[in-house]
């Protein structure tokens, strides 16, 4: 079968999407099945990758986006469409890019939208609408574009809440992680002064500034720490200019995945301070290597540290620095040991073993009955 994703937020220095659709890619060619991922980029091009083969079409870039581009002109996304002829679409995009689910249908084609972002969560971190305002455009907005799909995807409980407040039912995929690459380091590097670590796009919704002043209020108290920001976005000069007087270290995006499992590993704590996260890969790498994690309360990763594999907190300043205290008083064999056991249970091969068998094309034993719960249609879950 020819399985066909669509996504936009995908660049060479994106982070979540991108591993996402690369890890599906080398879990359905496993299966036998062909992968093809279409994107937006600088240039048109047609490449054959180990995880499939990507076509790119030439798209504007958002201004202020740090880089990202959208493919605006659904013409043509709809004519490759045409000349691929899908068995399966899937479509990781909720704006310029859910008009395909018509497509599909016209087509014949079986399709799936995977919600990777909570929209009622992106119109209030930029939008002037308010909690009541981005809730009711969200809300209209995820009812017409679940019409037009087969197939809702979401990746975790909180991912879920704004369609399932609509009676919109979802499938429930929770995300993986290569637990290979990024496991527990033999001999975590320490030099006594505890190592604090964000990896995240630095952008105004994934709150990176929480990250610095949890450090500035763990300062304040006495407790020494540092902290290493890895990743790009249009925050990088001012979290530069608010950190100055303090031990951070932005070393920006780190393309090479060995050099985000070394930094992960060496972590104490790894921070996810997003209040919107609807999954939080980063935090899922950070557990694989054995690295505790402190979440905002508010967003997904609360439910990855569950079962003593980290802390989560208000997203704000002095609740997340007492969750990190709270967290560092915990023996560092103990709490390495419940990340890691936490992380076993998200492998890459859960992920794509499960949408395959959403798409009919595969159903694996290993998942079990599909358990009750407000999403009718959820798989494992977690």
């Amino acid at each position: 079968m020819r399985i066909v994703h669509v996504a936009n937020a995908y660049t060479p220095l994106s982070g979540g999407i991108r591993t996402t659709v690369h890890a599906l890619g080398r879990g359905y060619r496993a299966a036998g099945h062909e992968f093809v991922l279409v994107v937006p980029g600088p240039r048109a091009d047609d490449e054959d990758l180990p995880w499939g083969r990507r076509m790119t079409l030439a798209a504007p870039r958002v201004p202020g986006s740090g880089g990202y581009r959208v493919l605006a002109d659904l013409r043509r996304v709809r004519a490759v469409l045409d000349a691929l002829q899908p068995d399966r679409l899937e479509v990781s995009d909720r704006l310029t890019l859910r008009g395909l689910g018509r497509w599909a249908s016209t087509a014949g084609v079986p399709s799936t939208v995977i919600a990777h972002e909570r929209l009622d969560g992106v119109l209030r971190a930029f939008s002037p609408l308010g909690a009541r305002g981005a809730r009711l455009v969200a809300d209209r907005h995820n009812a017409t574009t679940a019409r037009r799909f087969d197939r809702v995807v979401t990746t975790t409980r909180f991912a879920a809440q704004e369609f399932t407040r609509i009676g919109i039912p979802t499938d429930h995929v929770p995300l993986g992680v290569d637990l290979e690459q990024f496991r527990p380091a033999t001999h975590p590097p320490t030099d006594g002064v505890p190592l604090l670590v964000l990896c995240s796009r630095l952008s105004r919704e994934k709150r990176p500034d929480l990250a610095v002043e949890a450090l500035r209020v763990l300062h304040r108290g006495g407790f020494p720490a540092r902290l290493v920001i890895a990743g790009s976005g249009p925050l990088t000069a001012s979290l530069r200019w608010r950190a100055r007087r303090l031990p951070v270290e932005l070393v920006g995006h780190l393309a090479d995945r060995s050099s985000v499992a070394d930094l992960l590993g060496a972590a104490d704590v790894v921070l996810a301070p997003g209040p919107v996260e609807t999954f939080g890969l980063a935090a899922l790498e950070a557990l694989a290597c054995g690295t505790p994690v402190v979440s905002a309360s508010t967003s997904a990763v609360a439910e990855l540290v569950e079962g003593g594999a980290g802390r989560s907190a208000r997203p704000e300043p002095r609740a997340l620095a007492a969750a990190v205290a709270e967290l560092l008083a915990v023996p560092a064999a103990r709490r390495r040991k419940a990340a890691r056991a936490r992380a076993e249970l998200f492998p890459w091969s859960r992920t794509t073993d499960t949408i395959l068998a959403l798409h009919g094309l595969s159903a694996p034993d290993s998942l079990g009955p599909r358990p009750d719960g407000p999403s009718r249609r959820s798989v494992a879950g977690l």
